[in-house]
């Protein structure tokens, strides 16, 4: 391999902290990728790994050589970038990543009507509700939905993602509109994500939080499930309103409590801090941030 491959290779194998799985992304064998190390450490006249039965570990020369090389490639990328796009038009391939639900809902028919607009443009899409690391996985961005912990990520909010409590008239007939937050505790609740010993939820009174406990009865980390078995009446479910917001329309579902709904959550484009910003991606979050904007289409919903 050439140095700049090594190098290449070496960030690889950090960031998976496995040869195999950075092969299988590099689209190389495990043995080229394990050599160019022992090339590079050779080179050099220090260990970058620590190798154990489960993973592998930068040494201390391992971590700042690693940090210098992410450097020197993205200068690299951002020469390249830079020379590709001289006139600054959106061009070649766009990888995207994003939520399942929010993916198949909004973001193709987003990607669909951005291709038209850019034609020089091919975009890879894929959708999962794991949260990824652009930089592992190779992506351009990845639009993710909630608070975002402090990582080295630079993120820009592309729309608000409003939640509710909901549910199906026939299930409010037959148990009675919940009054407060601590009603709740009588009727029957649909949570989102694994299921634990004291569920609660987070609401709001008067701007404050509050945490109620609830009877969970279904749990699942697929808010479309939850959807479907708030509509069959089986309970009380806490969804984003783009999840939710033509069932609100037509009436199969009500807005349960809504003077103390459950914290904002935002939706956001995330991208690695090293990375250069190519024209294609910053059209693509321009471009969701103006189809989306602060009341996007599945917040016109009655109150």
């Amino acid at each position: 391999m050439e140095k700049v491959d090594a190098m290449r290779a070496f960030v690889k194998v950090v960031a998976c902290g496995s040869y195999s799985e950075a092969a299988r992304r590099l689209g190389v064998t495990r043995s080229a990728l394990s050599k160019a190390v022992s090339e590079l450490e050779e080179g050099l006249g220090a260990r970058l790994l620590d190798r154990t039965t489960r993973r592998l570990s930068p040494t201390e020369a391992g971590s700042t050589y690693f940090d210098r090389c992410s450097t020197i490639l993205a200068q690299i990328e951002e020469a390249e970038n830079e020379i590709s796009r001289l006139n600054d038009q959106p061009r070649g391939l766009l990888r995207v990543n994003g939520p399942m639900s929010f993916g198949t809902l909004y973001l193709g028919a987003a990607v669909a009507d951005f291709m038209a607009l850019y034609r020089d443009v091919r975009v890879e899409l894929s959708l999962t509700d794991q949260f990824i690391d652009p930089l592992v996985e190779g992506v351009d961005l990845t639009i993710r939905i909630g608070r975002l912990d402090d990582s080295s990520l630079i993120a820009r909010r592309i729309a608000p993602a409003r939640r509710v409590l909901v549910a199906s008239p026939e299930y409010l007939r037959a148990y009675g509109v919940p009054r407060s937050p601590e009603d709740l505790a009588d009727h029957v609740c649909l949570e989102y994500g694994p299921r634990t010993a004291a569920p609660r939820w987070q609401l709001t009174r008067e701007g404050e939080l509050i945490s109620v406990p609830i009877v969970c009865r279904l749990s699942s980390n697929n808010g479309e499930t939850l959807r479907e078995a708030a509509l069959r009446g089986l309970g009380v479910a806490q969804l984003p309103t783009f999840l939710v917001g033509p069932d609100l329309c037509a009436g199969r579902l009500t807005v349960v409590l809504p003077e103390h709904a459950p914290p904002d959550l935002g939706i956001h484009a995330l991208y690695a801090s090293n990375r250069f910003m190519t024209a294609k991606s910053r059209a693509f979050i321009d471009f969701l941030v103006a189809r989306f904007g602060s009341r996007p289409e599945w917040d016109r919903i009655p109150e």
